[in-house]
């Protein structure tokens, strides 16, 4: 009880003031980091990520955090609208392309709504990946409506898709910065190292330019905004690790797991430019920076091998799989006067939750459909989350509950090959608890669980 009366008196004293009271918010969303990266995540990693892991020691880091998707459109959705993106038939599974149309429903609710209806100035920039404009493919010789803007943001500057994603141009709110005129000729074949795909691009896309100049554009927004009256959200949604991997000259050689590490030691530069604009513009103490990915990295076994280095820990499988490998993040929250220093919490969290988070913050009854607020819990208290659902690449479902996972089908639903057979069970259960690889399926032995967990994730799926 007395904790209730100290949060619900933090919320008054949170909504009934004005700017400064009413806290920045400034979301980091990496694309393909993986939980092992970090070395304030895994002592082990091959990679340097200074910034990330000082950030973690002023705030809290969750280890049982979970983006909704193993792969980028569906979490990218997911996240702005406090919803499983598996609910909308269009993203059952798979990703949009540069050229796909918003895929979002522009009469819904966002994060970025609920900001801007408390006052606040929000701004996307970044990867946007939930496609551009209502026809398909995108022109983007006319003004690109509906995107960003129409989704509650007031400004928007980035891509249309992934780095390796034609046409490779800058969007800036509703209108390219050039013309995708040229050609630009996949330089090597797929899918890693500096691989994008051949097509379109402006002449003023470069693409090693892309990770600095969102880290430059980021910072000079938030030194912008200190001087204004209006708090800010600001959505960084950063187009790296993703490939290509593209290390600039002064980060080359300085991990010990190949381009792809070096390309992470970027990001972390990258996230320490923007928390070095927060500290120049005295906004640090006012304000509450989240980092986290998109989903799992990259990292197949022959990866693991060569590099000695585990990009998602020890967690099965990777990004686009079903197994934890696939969507087990870190996330860090950075919030003084609010957020502990060097605090942890194992308390289970998904991206849909941000949005709960951001309407308990600015004081807004409206909740996400699938979202449950975090507040408490960076208050040091106990979430209401009980429950998960992730979804892979190829659409196959799990549930979370506890220390069980229902997996409803064989195999990874993703990128890992299993070979799988007749005799197989039809589901995977672990208990995460006892077997966090993921290594033992307890289905034929613990069929009540399954049987609870079944009924469960079908009760969601008809909601």
């Amino acid at each position: 009880m007395f904790r209730n009366i100290i949060f619900l008196t933090f919320i008054v004293l949170i909504v009934g003031c004005n700017h400064p009271t009413a806290p920045n918010v400034v979301i980091v969303l990496a694309d393909d980091m993986g939980y092992g990266d970090l070395r304030s995540y895994n002592v082990d990693s091959r990679i340097p990520t200074p910034h990330m892991d000082s950030i973690a020691s002023q705030g809290m880091r969750f280890t049982d955090a979970h983006s909704p998707s193993a792969v980028c459109t569906p979490t990218r959705y997911a996240l702005l609208m406090g919803r499983y993106a598996w609910r909308l038939p269009s993203l059952t599974s798979g990703v949009t392309n540069g050229y796909s149309p918003l895929i979002a429903d522009t009469s819904r609710t966002t994060i970025a709504d609920i900001m801007s209806e408390a006052g606040y100035h929000t701004a996307a920039i970044g990867k946007w990946h939930l496609g551009l404009g209502s026809v398909s493919p995108t022109n983007y010789y006319e003004p690109i409506v509906p995107g960003p803007l129409s989704l509650g943001f007031d400004y928007f500057f980035g891509i249309p898709a992934s780095l390796d994603m034609a046409p490779y141009v800058w969007v800036e709110n509703e209108q390219v910065s050039a013309y995708p005129t040229e050609h630009a000729e996949n330089p090597i074949g797929c899918c890693t190292g500096n691989f994008w795909r051949s097509g379109a691009i402006a002449t003023d896309f470069d693409h090693t330019d892309v990770l600095p100049e969102i880290a430059r554009r980021a910072s000079n927004y938030i030194r912008a905004q200190a001087a204004t009256d209006a708090p800010f959200f600001l959505y960084v949604p950063l187009a790296a690790p993703h490939t290509p991997w593209l290390p600039t000259e002064g980060f080359i050689g300085t991990s010990e797991a190949g381009e792809y590490g070096d390309f992470v030691v970027m990001v972390d530069d990258a996230i320490g430019q923007i928390a070095a604009a927060l500290t120049e513009s005295n906004q640090t103490e006012n304000t509450l920076l989240l980092i986290t990915s998109d989903n799992g990295a990259y990292w197949p076994q022959d990866f693991i091998d060569r590099f000695q280095h585990r990009a998602n820990y020890y967690w099965r499988g990777m990004k686009a799989d079903i197994h934890e490998g696939g969507y087990r993040v870190p996330l860090i929250a950075q919030w003084p006067g609010v957020v502990a220093a060097g605090s942890v919490t194992d308390q289970l969290m998904v991206h849909t939750d941000l949005f709960s988070t951001m309407a308990d913050i600015v004081g807004t009854e409206i909740r996400g459909e699938d979202s449950f607020s975090l507040l408490p819990i960076f208050m040091g208290g106990n979430g209401t989350r009980k429950e998960a659902v992730h979804q892979s690449a190829h659409g196959m479902l799990s549930l979370r509950r506890g220390p069980w996972k229902l997996i409803d089908g064989q195999g990874s639903g993703g990128f890992t090959r299993v070979d799988t057979l007749a005799s197989d069970p039809p589901r995977q259960l672990y208990n995460l608890d006892v077997d966090p690889g993921e290594t033992m399926n307890q289905y034929e032995n613990r069929p009540e669980i399954a049987s609870v967990l079944i009924t469960a994730l079908d009760s969601l799926r008809s909601q």
